[in-house]
């Protein structure tokens, strides 16, 4: 959903909300001018000559004529470095302290009359003038950091700054949050500020709702992650690099970080990806794991309208045998569009239709918006200008209440970085639970005021607690949705401590994973929303939120028959399984296409439930390790250049590969495969890797291959979990990892290893080294 389209279109001339949404947006501007006078003359700043240094834990302070640079090297390998006295925390990205320094890592004098510090995984080289050099044990530089700028303003105020670095000139990049262009991000800018796009994007639109300044870098050199600790509004321009024909020079990749203000701080972690996402996890918070329920086929649509359409579409799917585990109600069930409300007149007995549903076996879950009408006797309203001592709104520089245009109308906002208005809007979850839903999806919080010009948000002079320090919504903005999550799984979990909370966010920010996902938004309906959609689940894992998926079909437009069973087909192994769209868009149903798509959504459901033992086990893993559910091809091969160069297809945890059709009018394509043997899950082909392979692809189904030697948790025909094995190739080993299903609740889970051969001619399959200790039913495929 989104309000741009709305107000920009010719309708709203001469209409009430139209009109308000042009005095918000003149309001907006006003107070921003009045609030934040212009910057003035501006006295540029570099570090400066080298001038001392002070070892301290896991490094220590390098200084400069003009400035100082704190390193520190923590337990597990990640590391820090920061500018003008910058620490690690406050944080918003962070859980809570940070980690303690590693007391092997000491700065020492290095070569040219720099410093350095020498870690088990990284050395930390500064030179003179401030540069940072970041390189592999083995001596190869990953990054090199230039000495940074600054632009202080003469009359006093917020600094802005300037990051220049360079990488090896075959790297490649990915993340920065949801970019719908990825998931490799080629040279252009890339703004940090998340942003509700207008209705619909496709591939050019740029930003998103979710943006984050986390860069994942991989080369020959090596796989790693840099994240600029800034919530702040800015920007980062890429290149990549160009490497010298014969004897000529290389030229670097180049990555530029401007941000308006806020701290210059780094972390980093590197290794291989599967141990960058571990080190980014345990730095910014293990993975939240959805409920099993959550990780079946879902559906929702802006417009039900009434009880009897929810139990029609309820009925739709039973009769004609196609799963379904959760139905989402849309901001329509709520009266006047107003948040923890509902429309009596056409939800009479929401907590019935919840109890109906549920034991039919699905689960329903709600929209909820941050914006409050802002009218007396709405008991939100009311109960939130108790909150405090100023109640728990967002007030301007003058310290009146902002006022926004959204779906109820006049709108406030809560500061969700004020801890006190956080357990307040946690505890009105208790409304949405005992109408029956199991899980709530948090929407237009980026957050959003329509607009009928400039940026449809807050001004940027609205003032934050920001958990004490108190600042503007500069450095607010970002953050906004991660706070706001924080808000509600804190409340779901006090309110239901024995189930875990099941919550996904349109906005977010870095350690988003720890209160759930999040998903596409509006994404386009064509082929290249299709394309989009893959293109953020893969770079959004790769920034460590593993939880996401799209709107199945788009959300704006009405998808061909081929278009919506593809996109299906798709959606279908992503985690967040969901049809959806707008109430003019038309119907995501799958018989509303016709019984040729009808079957090849039934055949893809049945195998996504076959599965639900794999995504199970994706999901607790996620949790544990940091690892995406849905990985790019080079994840275990990030020396494959030809593998880093592949967009449209992707791992699928370390078992299986699918490749997608993302195109018209296709029925086979071709398939970049990772090195080691390859199995079509359907026809039984095989395929061996390294290399490009051409593989059928019908409208039926959509191409997934099994690694040899895998092991595959599925359900069997009786519904418990055995062990789909394809053979390992003779003279290598295979395996898998299994984890079991403990339940919704916070239940201590097993971790099962398996291990595969094959000896003259058998497959043997041991769970920590012993045939014997395997107690599920095998199935083997591909002898």
């Amino acid at each position: 959903m989104d309000g741009r389209d709305l107000v920009r279109s010719v309708k709203l001339v001469g209409s009430k909300r139209g009109l308000r949404t042009v005095r918000s947006a003149w309001r907006r501007a006003r107070a921003d001018v009045r609030a934040l006078p212009s910057r003035g003359p501006e006295r540029a700043r570099v570090p400066g000559p080298l001038t001392g240094a002070e070892p301290g834990p896991g490094g220590g302070v390098v200084r400069f004529a003009r400035s100082e640079l704190r390193i520190r090297v923590a337990v597990g390998g990640a590391v820090f470095w920061g500018w003008d006295g910058a620490e690690p925390l406050p944080s918003y990205a962070l859980p809570g302290e940070a980690p303690a320094a590693d007391p092997r890592a000491v700065l020492e004098p290095g070569a040219g009359g720099g410093w350095q510090v020498v870690s088990e995984r990284l050395t930390v080289a500064v030179s003179r003038h401030g540069a940072v050099e970041l390189r592999t044990p083995g001596g190869v530089v990953l990054r090199r950091e230039l000495p940074p700028r600054w632009w202080e303003p003469v009359a006093g105020g917020n600094a802005r700054w300037v990051q220049r670095s360079e990488v090896p000139a075959d790297a490649r990049f990915f993340g920065l949050g949801g970019r719908a262009a990825g998931p490799r991000l080629r040279d252009g800018s890339y703004a940090l500020w998340n942003t509700d796009p207008g209705g619909r994007f496709g591939p050019g639109d740029d930003p998103l709702y979710l943006t984050m300044p986390v860069q994942v870098v991989v080369s020959d050199a090596g796989t790693h992650l840099v994240f600029h600790d800034n919530s702040w509004s800015g920007r980062v321009s890429l290149r990549e690099g160009k490497e010298g024909d014969g004897s000529g020079h290389d030229r670097p990749g180049m990555s530029e970080v401007r941000m308006d203000g806020g701290p210059l701080r780094c972390w980093m972690v590197a290794g291989t990806p599967a141990r960058v996402l571990a080190g980014w996890s345990a730095l910014t918070g293990a993975a939240a794991v959805p409920p099993s329920w959550a990780l079946g086929p879902q559906h929702a649509r802006w417009g039900f309208g009434s009880e009897r359409e929810v139990r029609r579409i309820a009925a739709g799917y039973r009769e004609r045998g196609l799963a379904l585990s959760v139905l989402h109600l849309d901001i329509d069930h709520y009266d006047g569009h107003r948040v923890f409300t509902v429309d009596r007149a056409r939800f009479p007995d929401l907590p019935g239709l919840a109890k109906e549903l549920r034991e039919e076996g699905v689960r329903l879950v709600s929209i909820v918006d941050p914006a409050v009408a802002a009218a007396a006797g709405n008991e939100v309203y009311d109960s939130g200008r108790a909150v405090g001592a100023s109640g728990a709104f967002v007030r301007d520089a003058r310290g009146r209440v902002v006022r926004g245009e959204v779906w109820p109308g006049a709108c406030v906002y809560p500061d969700f970085t004020d801890p006190q208005v956080r357990a307040w809007w946690g505890g009105l979850y208790e409304e949405r639970l005992a109408r029956g839903f199991s899980g709530v999806w948090h929407d237009m919080n980026e957050p959003v005021s329509f607009a009928a010009f400039g940026d449809p948000s807050l001004p940027r002079s609205a003032r934050h607690a920001l958990e004490g320090r108190g600042g503007d919504h500069r450095e607010a903005h970002n953050v906004y949705g991660l706070a706001m999550a924080r808000a509600g799984y804190e409340g779901l979990a006090r309110l239901r401590p024995d189930e875990r909370p099941f919550l996904f966010s349109r906005s977010g920010w870095a350690g988003m994973q720890r209160y759930g996902g999040t998903w596409s938004g509006d994404v386009t309906t064509g082929w290249p929303g299709l394309r989009a959609s893959l293109a953020l689940v893969v770079g959004l894992g790769l920034c460590g939120v593993p939880y996401s998926g799209p709107d199945v079909g788009g959300f704006d437009g009405s998808p061909s028959p081929e278009l919506y069973l593809r996109w299906f087909q798709l959606g279908a192994y992503l985690p967040l399984f969901r049809t959806h769209a707008a109430s003019d868009a038309g119907r995501r149903e799958p018989w509303e296409f016709g019984p040729e798509v009808l079957a090849g959504a039934r055949q893809v459901l049945v195998e996504r439930e076959r599965l639900r033992p794999y995504w199970v086990t994706l999901a607790r893993l996620a949790g544990l390790t940091g690892a995406p559910y849905a990985r790019p091809l080079w994840w275990s091969s990030p020396g494959d250049r030809a593998l880093r160069e592949c967009e449209d297809a992707f791992l699928l945890g370390d078992a299986l590969l699918v490749a997608p059709v993302l195109e018209p009018g296709v029925s086979e394509r071709t398939v970049r495969l990772p090195p080691g043997r390859w199995y079509d899950t359907v026809s039984g082909a095989v395929y061996e890797g390294p290399g490009q392979v051409v593989v059928e692809a019908p409208l039926s189904r959509v191409p997934v291959l099994a690694r040899a030697g895998a092991v595959i948790p599925v359900r069997g025909e009786d519904g418990g979990v055995e062990l789909e094995v394809w053979a390992p190739v003779e003279g290598s080993t295979g395996g898998g990892t299994v984890v079991g299903d403990a339940g919704d609740g916070w239940e201590p889970v097993e971790v099962e290893r398996y291990t595969t051969r094959l000896v003259d001619g058998r497959v043997v399959v041991e769970r920590d080294g012993e045939e014997r200790r395997v107690d599920r039913r095998v199935r083997v495929r591909g002898l």
